[in-house]
């Protein structure tokens, strides 16, 4: 009997597709992009049309190969790669490598039996303008990531990069960082009351705000001590009392960019660590005898919009589960101005798979973030919550001081979920304590008054957080790259994340000065918007992707020249460290080399003493006891651990060590780490095979180290 190829992305997904597909399909994985530019070359056509020059990956080449034996066979083949421009790349890819003719696209927001059934219904044919619009961002980024990174590395050091967006990014923190350094404060003065009805005791506080039916404000403390004076033995008299109902309406479903910015307040996840693990929620986790379920919907889309079926299964839910007045009357539908459309919100794929019903199937990060999406969700359909606010006015000696309380009348959807709130958002007035019941006319006791002294703040620095939602309102890439891009300006050491804000580098201002001056267009917030409404358009089908490229790359060769020539080459400084040469005294300085930092004596070239660059991370040496932990870097610049006393110990190990032990040998267990994430523990000492994973997964083995590497590093 004939069977159908389906190509999907990821091993992952073969799971989840197979689990309830039936034996006539035969499901295959191309592990994401197949072909793409050269790394040697600029591979893009200037003279002719900006024809890309596609080269097979080398490490798919065996995939490809067993995809070609596959289609051999099949008598359909289907395209399932991503949703999105990225994957509709992918399946035209995938389509040239292979060689198709007739095979067929299919498209899916969620990996359930219903979504798939109904896509392979649906087959159509690769969408063009996707694929244009796909390739046009892919040579935008090339061009200028491959014309402007060599003039980096000749004008300023090497391994520097540059790109359409994330030079943006990084010129973003560096004007906020200017901004926060040219703020002069203000000084201004606040008078508050503690105030309490005289029969009963409820102490409340109420600002001045007011004199003489004006607006106050009170800039020094010369003017607060006559205020404070004018207050001396006055009645407190409640002059009005408004009282209000006010409703507060849920947030919508997440979207890409506000998932990443919940992820961040909420669990503190950074953007790349919550779209890997939204990835596998939803690509499918295993969930027992019901095996491998994809739990939530695509999570690379802008648009909040949700499916009908969806919205009554989560009133359904509601309903069972909250009661009936917890679900408004009608669906809550809310639309994005300018959102792409084709895909939904991300959800979960069923709203009565609450996360605390599967938790014993995911691990820690899977559950936090999937308990996340289904709080918001959820909350999403329900009814809003209901306030009593009570503004109440108090006037003494002429001036008016306010307060302002609040009761919650009706939780609604906070029952389930409430927003977080980044640093520099301001408290609604629906979020004050309540106030003691009062009267018109009623003379409160006056308890206290409080003068306070402050002084007008900097705007807030970027926290992952507000960066990311910075992007968004600007405009400045798409939701989907923003992992990467924040990713890459730390890596790069353009900016530092400290205490959760980023601070830009002097190699990041270095950089984005340059590049401010010489590649203004580029580097300019509004232009920058400009080029991603343009690969909209051709998504749409409303603009030609080569013209765009055209119109691009005409101004940019021009500036490119000019940037040769006129450039200035810039000598960064190495930084002073904190030790000594054990050979001539001088300083040694934190000097840059191939691999990674390492530290150089200041008196080079006539001292050439060289020493790794190391950190200590708080932890004694298990082997001696005598020594500290100190991280390194190898002669080929990997990160390994090593005893500060080396070579009298010669302790190592490429794991990070804890303080946790080993239950096996008691030996100290090194963290276990695959792409920065923490993904288990494994014994220090080599001679023990204790490992344990963090919930399934598990970071592939590595090599173990040796006293050579310490010794060379």
């Amino acid at each position: 009997m004939s069977k159908s190829l389906i190509i999907v992305e990821s091993p992952a997904k073969t799971k989840t597709l197979k689990n309830f597909l039936g034996s006539n399909y035969v499901i295959e994985a191309s592990m994401g992009h197949v072909r793409d530019l050269p790394k040697s070359r600029l591979g893009v056509n200037v003279e002719n049309s900006f024809e890309p020059q596609y080269v097979s990956i080398p490490e798919r080449r065996d995939v490809l190969k067993k995809l070609k034996e596959a289609a051999g066979k099949a008598d359909t083949v289907y395209l399932a790669s991503d949703p999105d421009r990225e994957g509709e790349a992918i399946a035209w890819h995938l389509q040239q490598s292979l060689k198709l003719k007739d095979a067929k696209r299919i498209q899916f927001n969620e990996i359930t039996k219903s979504a798939v059934t109904e896509a392979l219904e649906n087959a159509h044919e690769i969408n063009g303008d996707l694929v244009n619009a796909q390739q046009a961002r892919r040579v935008l980024d090339r061009l200028v990531g491959y014309k402007l990174s060599p003039l980096l590395w000749r004008k300023i050091k090497r391994n520097l990069s540059a790109g359409r967006v994330q030079s943006v990014a990084v010129r973003l923190i560096c004007d906020r960082e200017r901004e926060i350094l040219a703020f002069v404060p203000v000084e201004y003065w606040s008078i508050t009351a503690a105030l309490t009805p005289k029969d009963k005791e409820h102490i409340f506080n109420a600002k001045l705000a007011l004199k003489d039916g004006e607006k106050l404000e009170i800039h020094n403390k010369e003017e607060a001590d006559k205020l404070l004076k004018a207050l001396e033995g006055a009645d407190y008299v409640v002059k009005s009392i408004k009282k209000s109902e006010r409703k507060r309406n849920p947030a919508p479903p997440f979207i890409t960019s506000t998932l990443q910015q919940e992820a961040s307040r909420k669990l503190n996840y950074g953007a790349r660590r919550t779209m890997m693990i939204a990835q596998q929620l939803y690509e499918g986790v295993d969930l027992g005898e019901q095996g491998s379920v994809g739990l939530i919907t695509y999570m690379r889309t802008d648009s909040t919009r949700v499916a009908k079926e969806a919205q009554e299964e989560a009133r359904d839910y509601i309903k069972k589960i909250y009661g009936a007045s917890y679900m408004p009357e009608k669906p809550r539908q809310v639309s994005r101005k300018g959102a792409q459309d084709a895909h939904e919100a991300i959800r979960p794929t069923s709203a009565f798979r609450n996360p605390d019903e599967i938790k014993k199937f995911l691990n820690n990060d899977q559950y936090k973030l999937y308990k996340l999406i289904w709080q918001r969700f959820m909350a999403s359909q329900m009814s809003s919550a209901v306030f009593d606010v009570v503004s109440v006015d108090i006037t003494a000696a002429g001036m008016t001081f306010r307060a302002t309380g609040s009761t919650v009348k009706f939780q609604g959807f906070m029952k389930v979920y409430t927003e977080g709130k980044d640093d520099d958002k301001i408290v609604a007035d629906e979020e004050q304590p309540p106030l003691p019941p009062m009267t018109e006319g009623q003379i409160l006791d006056l308890r206290e008054l409080l003068p306070e002294q402050h002084f007008t703040e900097p705007p807030p620095r970027y926290t992952e957080a507000t960066l990311v939602r910075t992007l968004e309102e600007k405009g400045i890439g798409r939701p989907s790259t923003y992992a990467t891009i924040i990713s890459t300006i730390q890596d790069r050491k353009y900016v530092e994340l400290k205490e959760k804000k980023f601070f830009p580098t002097e190699l990041g201002f270095i950089v984005t000065d340059q590049l401010v001056k010489h590649f203004p267009a580029i580097m300019d917030v509004e232009f920058t918007a400009g080029v991603e409404t343009k690969l909209d358009n051709v998504e749409e089908g409303q603009l030609d992707w080569v013209q765009l490229l055209s119109e691009f790359y005409g101004p940019f060769e021009k500036d490119l020249e000019e940037a040769q020539e006129k450039m200035e080459r810039v000598k960064i400084q190495p930084k002073e460290s904190d030790q000594v040469c054990p050979n001539c005294g001088k300083k040694m300085l934190i000097r840059e080399g191939r691999f990674g930092e390492f530290l150089g004596c200041a008196g080079y070239p006539e001292c050439k003493t060289t020493m790794p660059l190391t950190k200590p991370i708080d932890i004694k040496c298990p082997a001696c006891g005598e020594g500290d932990i100190v991280e390194k870097k190898s002669k080929k610049g990997k990160t390994f651990y090593g005893c500060n006393r080396y070579p009298e110990c010669s302790w190592v190990s490429w794991d990070k060590p804890t303080k946790k032990t080993c239950p096996k040998c008691g030996s100290l267990l090194g963290e276990r780490r695959f792409r920065g994430r923490l993904t288990g523990y494994r014994c220090t000492n080599q001679e023990c095979d204790y490992v344990k994973a963090r919930g399934k997964e598990a970071a592939p083995e590595e090599e173990t180290t040796s006293t050579e590497d310490q010794a060379v590093a």
